[in-house]
């Protein structure tokens, strides 16, 4: 029994997973490159000795400011609608940027929101406002930052550096950056679109193997 039972799961498992990712809108259609090399925020400090970096990792990228109580609400919808299904994924992380003034309040808050997430997976680097606008600048996006360094739009960066979106979405044609305030929208278009990236480089992880395989045949 135990022996059929370990079968079906190990069958199972890779359905389960594809039909997870095939679930968005576009399958298996790569996420178009909207902006190439943004700039790496590595030389920012951080909670941790280890330095935080774009490369090598699928980004969700967030400009929460210094204002607590927006950086509260806008990580609780992401948390719950987006982050909490990629956690155990080790190629993905959550980066928020944030001016070194925010960092006591913010740093309590991840401990307080630990009872109710795995906020210890937050990446959260600081720097000076210059330096953190220079990151969001280099997005080239049409939104802006406001007086805290606050945006409520968060950004899905891929492993070589550059911003991935959406060229022909039928609500507002080019989507740069998806509103963390707006749980409809994280729900659909930037869940879609996560999944569209992880099985975009799981596909391309694959082929490589393969390849390797008949190399060394």
């Amino acid at each position: 029994m135990k022996k059929f039972l370990v079968l079906g799961i190990l069958f199972a498992l890779p359905i389960t997973a594809y039909l997870f990712f095939a679930s968005g809108k576009n399958n298996f259609a790569k996420l178009p490159i909207l902006t190439e090399n943004v700039k790496d925020v590595s030389s920012f400090e951080t909670a941790g000795d280890s330095s935080i970096s774009f490369q090598n990792k699928i980004s969700v990228v967030a400009f929460f400011g210094s204002n607590l109580e927006k950086i509260k609400g806008n990580t609780f919808n992401l948390d719950q609608k987006i982050l909490e299904k990629y956690y155990n994924f080790n190629d993905f992380q959550f980066v928020i940027v944030l001016p070194e003034s925010a960092r006591e309040k913010t740093q309590a808050y991840v401990q307080e929101f630990k009872k109710i997430s795995e906020s210890s997976k937050w990446k959260i680097v600081y720097s000076t406002p210059a330096a953190v606008r220079d990151v969001f600048e280099s997005l080239k996006t049409p939104h802006r930052l406001d007086d805290n360094l606050y945006t409520p739009y968060v950004f899905i960066i891929d492993k070589d550096g550059n911003l991935r979106g959406r060229k022909d979405d039928e609500d507002s044609g080019i989507v740069y950056g998806y509103d963390s305030a707006n749980v409809a929208e994280l729900s659909n278009k930037m869940n879609d679109d996560v999944k569209v990236i992880l099985a975009e480089y799981r596909l391309a992880l694959k082929k490589y193997n393969e390849e390797r395989k008949l190399e060394n045949k």
